[in-house]
């Protein structure tokens, strides 16, 4: 492919794009759209956990009359079907497609050099079958009955019944179809990452020379391939079970007094085909905003990553490990003790390649020369979240300890440390580094400072009390908790949870505004304005089709000699970064 190729439409350049740098804009906006939509629910679920009784015209605006007891005051039921599309919507809509779906695209072919991935075709169909589950989930909002409504986990026999709730009829399935497209998409665009890491390398891109962001997208699309063919069998008996009369998920239910006809089922084997995706989950969201942080944390110390075949070795034991912990989620299901026990034992192993990464981190930090954009301020904000959501995470690991705080807001606290905010955090960085290639514009700084301060003390505003009161006591998922007098003095703390929440929802459009104004408006951007070391600052600003004009460049050296000084404390070649690209001089050791 050359630089020269046909002439586009507006059809094949901005909706049916086999390019892979427009398909990642795709997936991006798509998820920031639906990111609107998943914010937007929690702020109207934290405004009546906050205020139970208390009428407000945003929820008049935004729910319909149906899903209001009275006027400004959300029903119960449609409480709980906001916290599940909520879930839903940011784990696989946002998250998933915000980081793998945008970054991995954008930077696969970038990276390795490559000049596209390695099937085209296969891409824009991932993306248009994320686009249709999408507009799925959103539709399900409007069915006359609600949206599903049995928590994003949606287990049986709640979920498996359409007569049980409002919220298990037309818009539970709904909710199936949309899953089940997804997890398609989610498989072919994972199969095309790894084939086109391992295949379409360019001259001298050894697997020791990729960084650490490809490692990163690589172990999760392998990470997707192994675990979400698992949800998909479970989404699909759930479907089966709703609309077919099977019985994989039901045994001896009644409803209303009346014995249902269903014999053998067991809904505790939809708890772990449901975990065996929802375990690796957490860290098919968390290794992309892992690597993108390495490479900006890197790049903006002008350092050397700490640790380069440590920090492969932790992914590839994360990856590893991640499959073999999802019992942790299933304490209190009845399950024998001696399994608690190993489940115990291998959640708390997964804490050692986690803390290498975090070690790692701050020792490329430590005497650094800290450029401190707001790209490195997130990546070092993601640092921090992951350390102090990942040490609650060493209580609900102990299958001695969970018990106690199992469905509380202890568990909420943590996965939105950990999993929630830090992978957003790691997006949010990824955007504001990787903007210039993909608009050729720079992001307003001043804006992004704004953003990242408010961002974080709003985060940590809401979920560290939130650990707080789930040590007291409080479960998730109740719509309003006046009927008991025990948590009564708990009700200020949500409040105060609520007022932060509403702050952080506000700090978001900031960051709209100067994302799309820096499209239009934004400073022009130089070919490498961060002084970085990797193969996409090689390419020109302006994209063209196939990504370097003339010969792909070829690689000589590992990416990240930052400040490599010779025997006399001189940079070898006058400057703090020396590109890929650049051969190696006479005498110079590879790092």
């Amino acid at each position: 492919m050359s630089a020269h190729h046909h002439k586009e439409t507006f059809v094949t350049k901005y909706l049916f794009s086999f390019d892979h740098k427009m398909i990642s804009k795709q997936f991006l906006v798509t998820g920031m759209i639906m990111g609107v939509i998943g914010v937007l629910m929690s702020l109207l679920f934290r405004l009546q956990i906050a205020w139970p009784e208390h009428s407000f015209s945003i929820i008049e605006a935004f729910l319909p009359e149906r899903f209001q007891s009275e006027a400004g005051v959300m029903k119960p039921d449609i409480y709980l079907a906001l916290v599940t599309i909520h879930g839903t919507i940011m784990v696989f809509f946002v998250l998933t497609a915000g980081l793998s779906g945008t970054f991995s695209n954008l930077l696969i072919p970038l990276q390795i050099g490559a000049r596209d991935m390695a099937s085209g075709f296969m891409n824009c169909i991932s993306y248009w079958m994320f686009f249709i589950s999408s507009v799925i989930m959103v539709i399900s909002l409007f069915v006359q009955a609600g949206p599903a409504s049995a928590g994003w986990t949606i287990y049986p026999p709640l979920s498996a019944l359409p007569q049980a709730i409002p919220g298990s009829g037309t818009g539970m399935t709904l909710w199936l179809v949309s899953m089940a497209i997804f997890i398609a998409q989610s498989l072919i665009g994972s199969l095309n990452y790894i084939v086109t890491i391992l295949n379409l390398r360019t001259k001298g891109m050894t697997m020791t020379r990729l960084p650490l962001t490809m490692w990163a997208l690589f172990v999760t699309a392998i990470i997707g391939v192994v675990s979400f063919p698992v949800l998909f069998s479970a989404a699909l008996l759930l479907i089966f079970d709703r609309s077919f009369g099977t019985s994989f998920f039901l045994s001896d239910i009644f409803i209303g007094g009346e014995v249902l006809n269903y014999q053998g089922g067991s809904p505790v084997l939809f708890e772990h085909l449901f975990w065996f995706l929802g375990h690796p989950e957490v860290y098919i969201v968390l290794l992309p905003a892992l690597g993108l942080t390495s490479e900006i944390i890197s790049t903006n110390s002008r350092k050397p990553i700490f640790g380069y075949r440590a920090m492969i070795g932790s992914i590839m034991a994360i990856a590893f490990l991640s499959t073999i912990v999802w019992g942790h989620h299933m304490f209190v299901s009845g399950m024998n003790p001696f399994l608690g026990s190993v489940f115990t034992f291998t959640t708390l192993l997964i804490a050692i390649p986690s803390a290498v990464k975090a070690f790692n981190y701050i020792t490329t930090l430590w005497k650094g020369n800290l450029q401190f954009n707001p790209a490195m301020l997130f990546s070092i904000g993601l640092v921090s979240t992951f350390i102090t959501g990942g040490l609650t995470g060493i209580v609900l690991g102990d299958s001695a300890l969970d018990i106690n705080v199992h469905d509380t807001y202890f568990v909420v606290a943590h996965f939105h440390l950990v999993m929630g905010v830090s992978a957003i955090y790691g997006m949010y960085a990824g955007i504001y580094h990787w903007f210039p290639k993909m608009y050729g514009r720079m992001m307003n700084k001043t804006l992004g400072y704004v953003h990242f301060w408010i961002t974080a003390i709003a985060a940590y505003g809401v979920f560290f009390p939130m650990h707080f009161i789930g040590l007291a006591g409080l479960p998730r998922r109740y719509y309003t908790n006046t009927n008991f007098p025990l948590f009564d003095d708990l009700a200020n703390v949500n409040q105060v949870m609520t007022v932060f929440a509403l702050i952080g929802g506000a700090a978001q459009i900031v960051f709209l505004v100067n994302f799309f104004m820096s499209i239009y408006k934004g400073k022009v951007a130089t070919q490498n304005p961060w002084r970085s070391n990797t193969l996409e600052w090689t390419t020109p600003v302006e994209h063209i089709h196939g990504n370097w004009p003339g010969e792909i460049p070829e690689v000589h050296r590992w990416p990240y000699d930052y400040s490599k000084v010779d025997e006399n404390g001189e940079y070898i070649f006058g400057e703090d970064y020396i590109m890929q690209t650049v051969p190696l001089k006479a005498g110079e050791q590879e790092s």
